[in-house]
This record gives structure tokens, sequence and C-alpha cells, in this order.
């Protein structure tokens, strides 16, 4: 498990909504002064809890409204073949997420483009990439939730202080 306590999970929260946050608010915003936060937060990035700091762009406004979730199978299963694979799929610019799945699909694919004429093109490369079994793609028609932000609550009830 980890040891974070109360404020370290308020940090976590804090800047999953606002990653722009100074210091001084974000102690604020926790309930600590300014030193023991800034040192907690660098604890916590010399931990390795932030993967990276980033703005969230607007997909609809930067013209990439369209999202596809692709299910693929494949009857190849060796190492070989998945890095192979997996390099092509991560080069992808498209792709936003790529999952090794259990069950009947074997790996699946959140992409986004500009229409449908783009995920064609995707399609396309996505093809060329390896020996595929099957290919099935679903449009999202609407997103009704949509977040960046882990739900620390869960495991947060636990924290000392």
């Amino acid at each position: 498990m980890n040891d974070l306590d109360r404020y370290d999970y308020a940090i976590l929260g804090a800047l999953q909504v606002d990653g722009t946050l100074s210091v001084a608010e974000l102690a604020e915003k926790v309930g600590l002064s300014t030193t023991p936060c800034w040192k907690r937060l660098k604890r916590l990035e010399e931990d390795g809890y932030f993967d990276r700091r980033v703005a969230i762009v607007n997909r609809r406004k930067a013209g990439l409204p369209v999202t596809v979730f692709v299910s693929v199978r494949t009857s190849q299963h060796d190492e070989k073949w998945l890095a192979r694979f997996a390099a092509a799929v991560v080069a992808l610019p498209e792709v936003q997420e790529f999952h090794r799945m259990s069950g009947d699909i074997d790996y699946l694919l959140k992409v986004v483009t500009t229409d449908i004429e783009g995920y064609d093109r995707f399609y396309k490369k996505l093809i060329k990439a390896a020996q595929l079994t099957g290919v099935s793609s679903a449009f999202s028609m609407e997103q009704i939730k949509y977040t960046t932000s882990l739900p620390l609550d869960l495991v947060s009830h636990g924290a000392g202080s």
C-alpha cells in the first residue's frame, strides 16, 4: 500500500483539479503552512505520485470531436508480435489509450479523430501495423462523463493525520 495521510491525499486531490496552483495556494487549500506543504509536494513528486503535469485541451475546440473505441482481436500472442504491435500503436497520435484486455477482446484502443474520414485513415494505418484477426469500432455518440481525476477518497478514508 502507501503511507499517505489526509494532507497528502488533499494535495493530490487539489492538484488534480488545478495543476497550476502555487505552493501558497495549495497550502491554503489543504490546511497547511507553505513550508510543510512544499516538503510534502516535493516528496510526492520524488516518490512518483505525479506522472506529469499537463493542460487538458478541449478536443472539440481543437478539431477532434470524434471518439472511437476500437476492439482488436488477434491470433498472435507471442512477445515479439506484441512488442511490434505495441510500438506501432503507441506511435499513432490518434490513440489516447491502449489496453491489453482479458476476455474476448485482446486490445482496446480509445481513439480521437476529426471525422469518419479521419477514422478511416487511422484504421488503414492500424491494420498495416500488424496481422489482426478482427477490428471492431464503436463510435461514441455522447460523452456523458469525462474526468482525469482519480477517486482518491476511495483510498484516503483510512489515511492517518
